[in-house]
């Protein structure tokens, strides 16, 4: 056995064992999270693998980490602000029916989970919905799970709605308005069909009277909510209209939002996921490696000889959905994406990861943060309360996509 079969197998191994984790989401007898697990890969493949440190370290997407952390920092300037309290406050004032009040959080929640990270808007809104819930004597369940669901399908509207979105965006190039148009559909589709398999499953069960404890919320900041929806729209429009590449555009908004004589910067930099970071640079070095030693030639052409063609808009729909529910959408999106050939490769990887999100608690960060905050308010939201609504949901909407993927391609 030569030095090079031995070097090439050490990554194979590295790469089998990371994402075996990351199905598992743990190692057996140690406290390792999917990051911990991809940091671990990463520092043995640094240490002992075949490359050199400067060659792994160029297989980073540095586009990328620049768009998610510029998004990250102005995500955490609304919030800082107070901009979430204040949107829930002002749905929390309508008077209609729990199915119109519904709507509403629907609608607001999928919209800013386009423009912002859903998990930063689930993180939000999470506590303030509950004691609205509460006020109002309604069964905060079926809201907390429709926050979930809202915010994963509206991430989808556009290229910066969650980390998926971005890699994919930034990996292809993609035009951002044009992207947005195309899936405008079956993503408003999705959302309709949120609310309407919502109404159906709690038709009975919208009241509810619960004390909970009250929960701290960070005070409304007018100076610094406006300067950061500023900002955020001067940003949106560089994106739609400027030929500007779309990392320098939120790496600038920033560093702008962070030149400032009131708030503190480490403030916001301690609401950047640091976490969802390290992930994206560990997979970005690991699957580099396991490129280069001819990995994902082999997984190619396995799928080949099975019958399943990555080229072929089907096929990548359904493996794209369903390797999301195994190793998480992040994973599964970097592992693909140099596989997916199809012209329609973009529309099919953002659609396909982001709704099958919602078919598991685990599917996505956005689910584990508003089950985590429902408990932490005393409500205990099981993963049958979650798949009660979460599989229909999901098995609807990527249905709606993959068909909008197959009538709609001529216009990509």
């Amino acid at each position: 056995m030569t030095t090079l079969m031995v070097e090439n197998g050490l990554v194979y191994v590295i790469f089998i064992l990371v994402y075996l984790g990351m199905i598992i989401g743990r190692f057996p007898k140690l406290a390792l999270d999917r990051a911990g697990i991809v940091l671990l890969g990463t520092i043995f493949l640094l240490i002992a693998g075949p490359f050199s440190k400067e060659s792994l370290l160029c297989n980073i997407d540095i586009s990328t980490i620049m768009l998610l952390f510029g998004f990250m920092i102005i995500s955490a300037q609304l919030r800082l602000g107070g901009f979430y309290t204040l949107i829930t406050r002002k749905i929390a004032a309508f008077n209609g029916s729990p199915q119109k009040f519904l709507a509403i959080l629907i609608i607001v929640s999928g919209s800013l989970s386009a423009l912002l990270s859903n998990d930063i808007v689930c993180l939000a809104i999470t506590p303030v919905l509950g004691e609205i819930c509460i006020r109002k004597e309604l069964n905060p369940l079926p809201f907390f799970l429709a926050l979930a669901c809202s915010a994963n399908i509206g991430s989808a509207l556009t290229l910066i709605g969650n980390p998926q979105n971005m890699l994919i965006g930034q990996g292809l190039n993609l035009p951002f308005a044009h992207y947005m148009f195309f899936v405008l559909l079956p993503v408003g589709l999705s959302l309709l069909t949120l609310w309407g398999l919502v109404c159906l499953l709690y038709r009975k069960k919208w009241d509810k009277h619960l004390s909970l404890p009250q929960n701290v919320e960070l005070p409304f900041h007018a100076w610094q909510t406006v300067k950061g929806i500023t900002i955020l729209s001067g940003v949106m429009l560089l994106f739609l209209f400027s030929p500007l590449p779309r990392d320098y555009i939120a790496l600038g908004a920033a560093a702008i939002l962070l030149t400032s004589r009131t708030m503190a910067s480490h403030k916001a930099l301690n609401l950047v996921d640091w976490q969802l970071i390290i992930l994206f640079i560990g997979l970005f070095i690991i699957n580099g490696a396991f490129a280069k030693v001819g990995g994902l030639d082999a997984i190619e052409r396995g799928l080949h000889y099975v019958g399943i063609s990555l080229h072929h808009p089907s096929w990548l729909f359904w493996c794209t959905a369903t390797l999301s529910n195994m190793v998480s959408n992040v994973p599964a999106t970097m592992l693909l994406l140099p596989l997916a050939k199809t012209h329609m490769a973009g529309p099919i990887l953002a659609l396909s990861s982001t709704f099958a999100g919602n078919l598991l608690v685990v599917g996505s960060i956005a689910n584990i943060i508003v089950i985590n905050g429902a408990r932490e308010m005393g409500l205990s939201i099981s993963w049958k309360d979650h798949a009660r609504l979460g599989i229909p949901v999901t098995l609807a909407t990527l249905f709606i996509a993959w068909g909008w993927i197959l009538v709609g391609g001529k216009v990509w």
